[in-house]
Order: structure tokens, then C-alpha cells, then sequence
């Protein structure tokens, strides 16, 4: 039998390179240099600022009390018909609340914060387990069309890397024919631009990069 042949015929030994120490470390360099690369521009990002003045403004319910504040300063500074506020059942708490609804309670907050009842709508969604951001953009699709409404620009409020999954998934909903902006509030809880020294970063971004590349490639609307 060849040298160069074994396990009767079905295997044939053949040469190849492997990479030397220098050529190791070379790829380990190229490596590092990618992640940290990687870790620097993930956040901007994820946590795109692209607004669409004027419109309706629509703010997703569960944010912090200081993003509500944002979105006030942004009604006031643009012209919007006004403001929506999208949310699920709250997921703790409900039985000690008021409001049983994120929709609700974020509603509440923007009212008791400033805004007119004239301006603000809250417009909630019913428990969901999956593509809930999803879910709350199609009730608010089918609220306009229930009242007679068709916006056709958008202007989203939402927490920092939140904010590219979201508007992909707002612009999936409301169709083609709506232009969807969206506005990222930086987070309070860590530094945005080294968030990998916060396990708060940490943790968001990695929730959110494998979200995002599950809305981007895996996710298709069901027919309505």
C-alpha cells in the first residue's frame, strides 16, 4: 500500500502550512484588533439617533422616568400632532398599580410631567411572548386605523441600543408607506462609551446585538 494512501483507499495524506509563531501571533493581533474594534462601534451603532421632525411622536411605554423627559423636550421642540405611547401588561407590580399597562403608566407619567391630555394617546398591547416591540408597532397600526388616522412620519422614542431594532421592527409593522425616525436617549446606568466596564453595558449589548440579528435575518412578519 502508498505511503500516502490509508484506510483502504479512502484517506490520502497531503501537505499543508500552519501558520509559524510570528504567524500566530500575527492572526492574534489581527484578532484583538478586530474585537476592540468591534467593541467601540457595536453601541453607536445599535443606539442610532437618525429623527424625522414633525409627524406623531411615539414613545415605547417601559422607559425611565428621565427618557419620558426627553420625549417632552422633543414634543416641544417640533411640531407633532401629537404623541403615542406604546407598552405589554406590566410584568411586575400590576396588582399594587393604578395602571395595568405600560401604554398606560407611560401616558400617565407624560401627563403628570407636562403634557396635555389633548397630546397624549396611550395605546396598549395585550400579553405577548415573543417580538413584542413587533407587537406593540402593529397595535399602534391598527389604532390609527380604527381612528381614522394615517401618519405618515413617525418619530420614535426609545432607550440607547434599543433603538435600531426598533425601528426596524416599527418600519416591518407600519409598512411602506410611513417614514420612521427614531431618537436613542442615552442610558444613565453606565458610561456609553466604554460600556464593556459595566455589567449593565455588558449585558444590554450583547441582548441587543443577538436581537437585532434576529430581527434583521430570522424574523418575518405574520400575515395580519
Amino acid at each position: 500500500m502508498e505511503a500516502s494512501k490509508s484506510c483502504l483507499g479512502l484517506l490520502r495524506r497531503r501537505q499543508c502550512l500552519v501558520p509559524t509563531l510570528r504567524g500566530w501571533l500575527l492572526l492574534a493581533l489581527s484578532f484583538a484588533a478586530l474585537v476592540l474594534l468591534a467593541a467601540r462601534e457595536i453601541h453607536p451603532f445599535l443606539a442610532v439617533t437618525d429623527p424625522v421632525p414633525g409627524g406623531v411622536l411615539v414613545v415605547e411605554g417601559w422607559v425611565p422616568d428621565y427618557m419620558l423627559e426627553a420625549a417632552i423636550a422633543e414634543f416641544k421642540r417640533d411640531h407633532y400632532t401629537g404623541v403615542f405611547v406604546t407598552g405589554i401588561p406590566l410584568e411586575r407590580g400590576a396588582p399594587l398599580s393604578e395602571y395595568k399597562n405600560y401604554a398606560h403608566l407611560g401616558a400617565a407619567a407624560l401627563i403628570k410631567l407636562g403634557l396635555s391630555t389633548n397630546d397624549v394617546r396611550a395605546v396598549p398591547t395585550g400579553l405577548t411572548s415573543r417580538d413584542r416591540t413587533y407587537a406593540m408597532a402593529l397595535s399602534l397600526k391598527h389604532w390609527w386605523r380604527e381612528h381614522q388616522m394615517a401618519p405618515t412620519k413617525v418619530n420614535l422614542i426609545t432607550g440607547g441600543p434599543h433603538a435600531r431594532r426598533s425601528r426596524l421592527l416599527f418600519e416591518k409593522a407600519l409598512g411602506k408607506g410611513v417614514t420612521v425616525g427614531v431618537m436613542a436617549i442615552a442610558a444613565n446606568d453606565y458610561d456609553e462609551r466604554h460600556w464593556w466596564h459595566f455589567s449593565q453595558g455588558v449585558r444590554i449589548i450583547i441582548d441587543e446585538t443577538l436581537a437585532y440579528a434576529y430581527a434583521r435575518v430570522l424574523f418575518y412578519p405574520p400575515e395580519e
